[in-house]
């Protein structure tokens, strides 16, 4: 493909930033934390910036770092190895229930989100008792974790256990998804849950900590970072390749229990996993590009290398995709993660109104009520827009349509 849809702004004092943005909004302040980025002395070649880009907190959500010889704690964040998953099951639309609110509210039995904080009641988003199977995940990750915590004590007292095979808050998610040939996909959207959240806040305290004596020198001290050859690089590099690890199988975990409350629900027999996708966009990976050795954090962004499978998700309302890499290197073999929002949490509030979401979610059996109302298909850029802006990075394989989703 020879199209090319990115955009180059140009830095002073730093790296340019190529821009996949044409047809979709982008917040000056998004750029101004894009530029400040681009700054930074370690960055290789350029930052890249998906249509979904948007601001974040250190780095801009929507953005692609390569480094050499440092990371930056925040710029992955701290949902680390937040992502998708999706599975392509043997039933069809004629298959399901008339009435969806009840498959809604199995599946809301059987993977715990959500939140509830105080001392006096147990988290409504946690395990209170997990069952043998999330147990016996757990333990293939214990041991590595238990050496995390061997170094950094405070980590022991994090939701790790309690919150593997759960949903969580926020824009995660689990839906019910038909695709144009009117086949069932299972979608959801989660990732390291409270222990990520854990080590992400521990690592940029320490990253800044570190940095104490140099922090006034950065465009913005959320981008502190550590230096190969330093303990704590090695310790971060190791930290956060679990916290991947475990948003992987946390979403693996709340699959197999979606799909066997889907199987409670429908009396027919069917194949799940026909087909399925299960990738990260909140993570930082070892990758050679334009015959370099780089870090790749990637912060609201999908590994779109030629032929590799990925999922860009729209709002509650709105289409999904699952699409197949070109592997641009202008992109660093990367594409957008979802729509992106066009309104902060608080401005969405303001701006929706209820009778709005009831209307933009028309047809899906999900939450009516203005506890969501942050996360309504308005407070997103058009799906459509976005796709359209990463035409050289990702093709088409899938087209999806909602039919249920439970947020949390």
């Amino acid at each position: 493909m020879n199209m090319q849809t990115h955009e180059t702004l140009h830095v002073a004092d730093g790296v340019p930033i190529k821009m996949w943005t044409r047809g979709v909004p982008v917040d000056e302040k998004a750029k101004e934390q894009l530029t400040h980025a681009a700054r930074m002395p370690f960055v290789f070649r350029h930052v890249a910036a998906m249509p979904d880009v948007h601001v974040g907190i250190g780095a801009t959500v929507g953005s692609v770092i390569p480094t050499r010889g440092a990371v930056i704690p925040a710029a992955v964040g701290v949902d680390i190895g937040c992502g998708m998953m999706a599975v392509r099951t043997s039933l069809s639309a004629g298959d399901l229930p008339d009435n969806l609110e009840t498959i809604r509210a199995a599946i809301e039995h059987a993977v715990p989100h959500g939140r509830s904080v105080g001392r006096s009641s147990r988290d409504k988003g946690a395990w209170g008792s997990p069952p043998p199977a999330i147990v016996e995940t757990w333990a293939t990750i214990a041991g590595r974790f238990q050496k995390i915590v061997d170094k950094f004590p405070k980590l022991a007292r994090s939701n790790s256990l309690v919150h593997l095979g759960t949903l969580g808050t926020g824009n995660h998610f689990i839906e019910l998804c038909l695709d144009d040939s009117l086949q069932v996909w299972v979608m959801l959207h989660s990732g390291s849950r409270g222990i990520g959240n854990a080590i992400g806040t521990h690592f940029i305290a320490l990253a800044k900590e570190d940095m104490r004596g140099w922090l006034n020198n950065l465009p913005d001290q959320n981008l502190a970072y550590f230096t190969e050859g330093t303990r704590h690089f090695d310790d971060y590099v190791e930290a956060v390749g679990w916290a991947q690890d475990f948003a992987a199988l946390n979403r693996q975990m709340m699959m197999r229990n979606v799909i066997a409350a889907l199987r409670t629900q429908i009396a027919k027999p069917f194949d799940a996993e026909v087909e399925a996708v299960n990738c990260h966009h909140n993570y930082v990976s070892r990758e050679r590009h334009f015959g370099t050795d780089v870090l790749v954090t990637r912060k609201g962004a999908v590994r779109a290398a030629r032929g590799v499978m990925g999922i860009i998700p729209g709002s509650m309302g709105a289409k999904s995709f699952i699409v197949r890499g070109r592997g641009n290197p202008q992109s660093f073999d990367s594409c957008s993660h979802g729509a992106g929002r066009v309104m902060s949490r608080t401005e969405a509030k303001r701006q929706v109104t209820l009778a709005d979401h009831i209307r933009d979610t028309e047809g899906v059996a999900c939450r009516k009520d203005a506890s969501v109302i942050d996360e309504s298909p308005k407070a997103y850029k058009p799906i459509e827009a976005v796709m359209a802006a990463q035409a050289d990075l990702v093709e088409i394989v899938h087209t999806l349509k909602q039919v249920v989703c439970v947020k949390g």
